[in-house]
């Protein structure tokens, strides 16, 4: 019938190369964690096989790499536009988003005796052409080549992909290349699954095993953590730009039933290697368990606007109750000692619910001593281009899990995740972001830098140092070094970090963070180490110098 094709949970570029574009030496998704036994684009390579192997049968991509790369886009590794992978891959079919709909539907098609190029009018597929004449009430895109030569062309690109991401309301998408002799056409996405399907998916006879030739390796690491976790639902509204959730899974909440997911459950208990402790009951956000107003049902998700930010939209529904009732008769089952939540709860959506409840039995039973969120930053410039919410509204919520702690009489502290270096973020935003880590007396182990992965609005701002949908000019770090001392800034108080923070408070002209007193970030430098001080930030004035040069 067919090949399918596809690199696995995870672009593969982004599985082997850390943000400095150092090879990883691990892989978590691999037998025994051992890394690169997958190669570099692996759904080009594997997809050039098959076709060499078996020049006749069609083959069908699909999986997170073939969906966020589906029309053209910017590669963070070659620094270069790339074509869709379905050309460079020479596939016949891309099949995008979470699939289960459209892979049926080209599946019963290709039974029905249907050949693979006449398959264009399936949802949720993106396919080759050298003609139009089929396509119907379709947006034409900037060329390839427009997109690969203008950066605003780039911009007007992304944007109308962004923005006909909803079953309801997207158009047909044309992509031209090699001046119109050939284009990528991309149709509307699948509609969301209905609570039924996804339950029918989920009772399907999952084994959460690997596959015994890995015994002699140890396993596959990754499934430690998930073998024992719940899936609850399925897309994401919360809109950050970083994130490419919106291009693979979407902005409507599809939810399991409870009914689906305590018949899991029952079964997860009396597993042999079952320890009495439910990993995770949750999806993309653990707290979103149902579509974000009940005009999606009808109209679709809104184009113009998102749902939390920059203020939560007035038709929002927040509401826990039905996420809490499943989770007190999760943790009434037999053999069940806890239950976890640690995916990430969207902490806005937790505070703007008037009903307390489920933030206290949040904090009573389902975290064991730091509940992990997601504020990423503090400066108002950069959370602007992330599409988070404001300080005063991280720090409300601060204050009310601490309140809510006491009162239970627990002593469980918060790990915010912090992200460096992403657009709008410039030296002093970092510099921001360590003076309000000094004042909650936090020092993070770990930092992220900005990540630019296909499929999101920040990778398009990174590319274009613009604001697609403003197309307002935006400070990109792009130079190592500056995006060493953002990230140094952050964990100021690490000896190996003195030098690149004491770079960085001086380039910024914020000597006053530098002394003794209770403001300061780092003691002044010892005197033998000034000279050495003085000609490391000379040279690095001159290697930038030279790169602009």
């Amino acid at each position: 019938m067919a090949f399918l094709v596809s690199s696995g949970n995870i672009d593969s570029m982004v599985n082997h190369y850390t943000v400095a574009k150092k090879r990883r030496k691990t892989d978590q998704y691999s037998p025994g964690g051992k890394g690169f036994l997958r190669p570099d684009r692996a759904t080009i390579v594997y997809s050039h096989k098959v076709r060499e192997a078996y020049k006749d049968v069609p083959v069908i991509i699909g999986g997170v790499e073939a969906s966020l790369r589906r029309l053209a886009h910017y590669d963070y590794w070659d620094n270069k536009v790339r074509r869709s992978i379905l050309l460079d891959s020479k596939a016949d079919l891309l099949i995008y988003g979470m699939a289960e709909k459209s892979l049926i539907e080209v599946a019963e098609s290709l039974q029905s005796g249907l050949s693979i190029e006449h398959l264009t009018f399936i949802k949720g597929t993106a396919y080759r052409t050298s003609h139009l004449s089929h396509i119907v009430d379709g947006i034409t895109l900037p060329s390839f080549e427009e997109i690969s030569k203008s950066k605003e062309k780039y911009c007007k690109h992304f944007m109308i992909q962004y923005r006909n991401t909803d079953s309801i309301t997207a158009k047909t998408l044309i992509e031209p290349y090699e001046k119109n002799k050939t284009y990528v056409i991309q149709n509307p996405p699948a509609p969301p699954l209905t609570t039924a399907e996804l339950d029918w998916i989920y009772s399907l006879p999952f084994t959460k095993e690997y596959h015994p030739i890995y015994e002699k390796d140890g396993g596959v690491p990754a499934l430690t953590e998930v073998k024992f976790s719940l899936v609850s639902s399925r897309g994401c509204f919360g809109g950050c730009s970083f994130c490419s959730l919106n291009f693979h899974q979407g902005r409507v909440i599809q939810p399991r039933s409870s009914q689906s997911i305590l018949a899991e459950a029952k079964k997860m208990v009396w597993e042999p290697d079952f320890k009495g402790y439910i990993h995770d009951v949750g999806g993309p956000t653990a707290n979103f368990r149902k579509r974000a107003c009940k005009k999606q049902e009808k109209e679709g998700v809104c184009s113009n606007r998102q749902c939390l930010y920059p203020t939560p939209c007035k038709n929002l529904e927040i509401d826990h109750s039905e996420y809490l009732k499943l989770l007190r008769e999760l943790r009434s089952l037999p053999n069940v000692k806890k239950v976890f939540i640690r995916s990430g709860i969207r902490y806005d959506y937790l505070l703007y619910d008037k009903n307390e409840q489920f933030f206290k039995e949040l904090c009573e039973h389902h975290i064991s001593g730091q509940l992990k969120v997601a504020p990423e930053h503090i400066s108002p410039k950069v959370l602007e281009k992330m599409g988070k919410p404001g300080r005063d509204i991280y720090e409300k919520f601060v204050n009310k899990y601490y309140r809510i702690n006491e009162s239970l009489g627990k002593n469980q502290f918060l790990v915010p995740y912090l992200m460096s270096s992403h657009p709008g973020s410039d030296l002093n935003a970092a510099i921001e972001l360590a003076e309000y880590l000094r004042d909650i007396h936090y020092h993070p182990e770990q930092v992220q830098d900005f990540y630019p992965t296909p499929g999101t609005l920040s990778t398009c701002m990174y590319y274009t140092e613009l604001d697609p949908r403003t197309m307002k000019p935006v400070y990109v770090p792009k130079d190592s070094h500056e995006k060493a001392m953002q990230r140094a800034l952050l964990q100021y108080k690490n000896p190996k970090n003195y030098h690149l923070v004491y770079e960085a408070l001086v380039k910024a002209n914020r000597k006053d963070l530098i002394g003794y007193s209770k403001k300061c970030l780092i003691p002044p430098p010892k005197k033998e180490s000034i000279p050495k001080m003085k000609k490391t930030i000379s040279t690095n004035k001159e290697r930038k110098k030279g790169k602009k040069k």
